[in-house]
């Protein structure tokens, strides 16, 4: 069979469709002199290799010869990784979503050869269904448009063109963040709340860790219990639905209910970061272990299915697998997790398969009771139906045992499930992603003290740094896949990756990842700051293939570029007591003060990071072995506070340039010390984890050890 150019790429997605008929080419230079030199217009096709809308729009048009014909004849195409290729993805799809009223993938637009967005749409079928244009008609209208309508496409393209340039500019104003936006954030979440089920608006449900993250620290910062508990059903519910993969940990995109029951399967790694942390800060913040226990679950997958044998992460797990291996070019949503009871009984026999039935939700006849495409007849979502207590009483069994008996279930089906061919995975390995989990894996191995996780996130770390770095020390490439870092780096990785080494110094203490750290934010500093106005561009500014320069500011899925570095660079300023970090982190709050006054939904995490930077600040300085004070820092919920750690004559010295004042922080009579201090004021040291107790939980009293 022919392929196209995009055999020559390192993209999952790409090369899936380096067999298409389609005269593909990829984002870059030669497409759009070829789209000038023939007077065409370019068809952008912009996806991901896991997005199930995009496999289909592949079947049914860009495998189809005379789709192809039609395309090749009248069009310059290329596809786009959105993943690989973020700036692309995002200003394409701030013209769809302000030309149509909606968004999603595959994303389909046309271009002038100049770049300029003139259409556009999402997911098209072969024909006219779904209230949409069939692909093959709308193809041929548009190079029609081209041949007679051009110039109105053209004026058209501009105008819309010059309005989002306008909507999206980020400028600094008179206006100062308004403190009453942390409480018009939290109302909104309020009014929204499903307070049966947790979670936030109706059917799809998504999960948004950046909304829990806000929740937390708001309660932390206004006492509203209110606020934890609406975060804590929230956790509760997705981890007991379906959307929650009960046998082999880690959790699907979202659910398509508005009970978190019948999931879209597919797996994202930032999704098993993000909410790795949410279930950690959960378990700090009540001590209750089944958030532990969730927490253990999405990183032991990561961990087992996501990670590349030198310690990088995947991307990413399909929605779609093989559900006969008799048929191998049928695939159909969720087939690798479902079950039915024949298939239960097969695995555990009869007793136990009974008892697991029960405490998973299964049913004979299948339980999804709305199925219109009949993708799961017959066949059982599993799910928490019932606790390991409900199931001993309806059973009478010793809860004991049967604990025990389910707990084999569980490893007895998940190995049966290993033997199912598995959805596609996207080892592709991008360094922001892998910011988020080495974020996850060193929060969690230091609050539930498992030192293989900590473990984990350095060895990622320095996958990152060892693989993915430029000739200079701080230059970052995005991607990395089969040997080939490539792609320079944008807003999003410098930020997250440096997020995650201050994180792994907080579980390691070891000083070198804090100055990586700064030398990847001042980086960012040189490559993506507007100096005169505040804030950070997503890519560089002086990007020459852009149409548009974004500062983007949503915090939606993943947490955006400009609220997290805000909140790495004042973290940083207390580590190092540089004032000009501050300083930038507050021209970005007066930047983008009209969305944190006007729209504070839209950026919950700009608004953490807005808290850790107003609310009073503490920290606490250990000199000496940590050892003996690690358990009460490890079971505290501690967002608005730092630790530093001199137990070494190299971090005593790193120290002392950057924070003079800890010179003079030693141990006590040859025992180590704790200073609890705010704002660098500290109490008198105290010794002992006992000491160190009384000292958070009463801060300016007097703590003998």
């Amino acid at each position: 069979m022919a392929q196209n150019r995009l055999a020559h790429e390192k993209s999952p997605y790409l090369l899936q469709h380096a067999n298409n008929p389609v005269d593909w080419f990829p984002w870059g230079d030669e497409a759009f002199e070829k789209a000038r030199r023939e007077d065409k217009p370019v068809f952008l096709s912009v996806g991901y290799s896991t997005c199930h809308w995009c496999h289909v729009m592949e079947r049914e048009s860009f495998e189809s010869e005379e789709t192809a014909r039609i395309l090749n004849e009248h069009f310059v195409s290329i596809k786009v990784d959105r993943e690989e290729r973020p700036d692309i993805d995002r200003i394409y799809m701030l013209f769809v979503q302000a030309t149509t009223g909606g968004g999603g993938w595959p994303m389909s637009v046309w271009l002038t050869p100049e770049r300029k967005p003139f259409f556009g749409g999402t997911y098209f079928p072969p024909d006219n269904r779904y209230g949409r244009p069939g692909f093959p008609h709308l193809v041929e209208q548009i190079a029609e448009a081209w041949r007679r309508q051009r110039t109105q496409l053209l004026e058209s393209g501009d105008s819309i063109l010059s309005q989002l340039r306008q909507h999206s500019e980020v400028a600094a104003s008179s206006a100062r963040p308004d403190p009453q936006a942390l409480d018009a954030c939290f109302l909104y979440f309020r009014r929204t709340f499903d307070s049966r089920r947790g979670g936030f608006g109706d059917a799809p449900k998504f999960p948004r860790p950046v909304a829990l993250n806000f929740l937390f620290r708001y309660h932390e910062h206004s006492g509203n219990k209110e606020a934890l508990d609406m975060a804590l059903l929230t956790l509760r519910e997705m981890a007991n639905g379906g959307m929650y993969d009960q046998l082999g940990g880690g959790f699907h995109r979202y659910s398509v209910d508005d009970r978190w029951f019948v999931p879209h399967f597919e797996k994202m790694l930032y999704d098993q970061a993000q909410l790795a942390i949410s279930y950690v800060e959960a378990f700090q913040i009540t001590g209750e272990s089944r958030y532990a226990e969730v927490a253990r679950g999405i990183l032991d997958y990561v961990l087992r299915d996501m990670t590349h044998p030198d310690g990088g992460f995947y991307s990413a797990e399909d929605a779609d697998s093989i559900a006969d291996p008799a048929h191998p070019h049928e695939k159909g949503e969720g087939a690798f997790y479902i079950w039915s009871q024949q298939e239960f009984q097969q695995v555990l026999g009869e007793r136990t398969a009974e008892w697991a039935a029960y405490r998973y939700g299964a049913e004979d006849d299948g339980n999804v009771r709305h199925d219109p495409q009949g993708e799961f007849t017959s066949k059982n979502i599993l799910y928490l139906a019932n606790t390991v207590e409900q199931t001993a009483n309806r059973f009478g069994v010793n809860p004991g045992e049967m604990a025990a008996a389910l707990e084999d279930a569980r490893a007895k089906l998940l190995a049966a499930r290993g033997a199912r061919p598995r959805p596609h995975l996207d080892d592709k390995i991008l360094t922001a992603w892998n910011g988020l989990m080495i974020s996850a894996l060193a929060k969690a191995g230091f609050a539930l003290a498992e030192q293989r996780y900590i473990a984990a996130a350095g060895r990622s770390a320095h996958f990152v740094l060892d693989k993915m770095r430029g000739a200079g020390a701080d230059h970052l490439y995005r991607r990395w896949r089969d040997g080939e870092p490539a792609i320079d780096g944008f807003l999003d990785d410098y930020a997250l990756f440096s997020q995650g080494l201050i994180d792994l110094y907080e579980a390691t203490f070891d000083s070198d990842y804090l100055r990586t750290a700064l030398g990847l934010m001042t980086t960012v500093l040189q490559r993506f700051e507007d100096r005169e106005q505040g804030g950070f561009y997503s890519a560089p500014p002086q990007s020459p293939d852009l149409v548009l320069q974004l500062k983007e500011d949503y915090d939606g899925a993943e947490p955006s570029g400009n609220s997290v570095a805000a909140l790495n660079l004042l973290r940083l300023a207390q580590y190092t007591g540089n004032g000009d970090l501050r300083e930038t982190a507050n021209d970005l709050f007066r930047a983008f003060a009209s969305r944190i006054n006007n729209q504070p939904v839209t950026i919950p995490q700009m608004l953490v990071a807005y808290m850790f930077g107003t609310d009073a600040s503490s920290q606490v300085v250990i000199a000496g072995d940590a050892a003996e004070f690690l358990p009460e820092l490890r079971r505290r919920f501690r967002p608005h506070s730092i630790t530093i750690v001199l137990h070494d004559a190299s971090s005593r010295d790193r120290f002392a340039a950057w924070l003079p004042e800890t010179v003079s922080m030693g141990p006590v009579d040859g025992k180590p010390a704790a200073y609890v201090c705010e704002n660098f004021a500290c109490q008198l040291p105290v010794t002992g984890e006992a000491g160190l107790r009384g000292a958070l939980e009463h801060p300016g009293a007097s703590h003998p050890a």
